[in-house]
């Protein structure tokens, strides 16, 4: 029994050659954006990574000014 479990987990793989074929098969599957689409993603992305690192620096001085007022209560 365990010899035909042995011999089932040994099948042939894909030889390097064919698995570059591969590869560049799927790579020409693949709808790559245009220049434009990527310049707007990209502007995107900046403009929404600013609004968030404003609005948690925002958040950050809140907590920090509430935890020193509750320690200056405290003294």
């Amino acid at each position: 029994m365990s010899d035909a479990k042995a011999n089932e987990s040994k099948a042939p793989g894909t030889s390097p050659a064919e698995f570059v074929r591969q590869v560049q098969t799927e790579g020409r599957k693949i709808a790559w954006p245009t220049s434009g689409e990527t310049v707007r993603m990209t502007i995107m992305v900046l403009i929404m990574t600013s609004m968030l690192s404003l609005f948690f620096l925002g958040v950050d001085q809140l907590l920090g000014r509430t935890v020193k007022f509750l320690l200056g209560l405290a003294a």
